[in-house]
C-alpha cells in the first residue's frame, strides 16, 4: 500500500533550514524536514500548510515541487513523499504535534545531525542544498 505524504523545505533569511526532530515512528528521534500524510480531500499545498502549522507553529506560503521520494514504512507500506519549497510568512517557531523539537539549522551543521535516511542526499540532488565536495576532488 502506498501512502501519500508531503514535506516542506523552508529556509530563513539567514539561509538556515527548518528541521524537526521526529517524536514518533517512523524515524523517531531523527531530524527531518516537517511534513506528513495528505488527508482525504486535501491538495498537496493544503497538506503542506497544515502540517507546517501543526509541527512548527509557522504559516507558510507553499511554492513549487522540489522532488519526490519513496521510503519504506511499517507492515509493507510505502510512503510516497512529495517535498515542496515553502516560505515562512507568520507564526512563532515551536514544536507541536508529532515533532519533539523544531529549529532553524545552519547548513554547516546538517551533516552532524542524525537525519532520516536519504534526506540530505535528496535535498542536494534537487538543488535545495549545496553539494558537499567529494574527498577525491580535494587537492592532496
Amino acid at each position: 500500500m502506498r501512502v501519500l505524504c508531503v514535506g516542506a523545505i523552508v529556509r530563513d533569511e539567514r539561509g538556515r533550514l527548518l528541521m524537526i526532530r521526529r517524536g514518533r515512528p517512523p524515524g523517531e528521534g531523527l531530524w527531518s524536514i516537517p511534513g506528513g500524510r495528505v488527508e482525504p480531500g486535501e491538495s498537496d499545498a493544503q497538506a503542506v500548510a497544515r502540517e507546517l502549522l501543526e509541527e512548527t507553529g509557522l504559516t507558510v506560503s507553499v511554492g513549487g515541487l522540489a522532488g519526490t521520494v519513496e521510503r519504506p514504512g511499517p507492515d509493507g507500506v510505502t510512503f510516497l513523499i512529495r517535498d515542496y519549497a515553502a516560505t515562512a510568512v507568520a507564526g512563532t517557531l515551536r514544536a507541536g504535534d508529532d515533532a519533539a523539537e523544531a529549529r532553524w539549522v545552519p547548513l554547516a551543521e546538517l551533516d552532524a545531525l542524525p537525519v532520516t535516511p536519504g534526506l540530505l542526499e535528496a535535498l542536494r540532488e534537487w538543488g535545495m542544498l549545496p553539494r558537499v565536495p567529494s574527498r577525491s576532488a580535494e587537492a592532496p
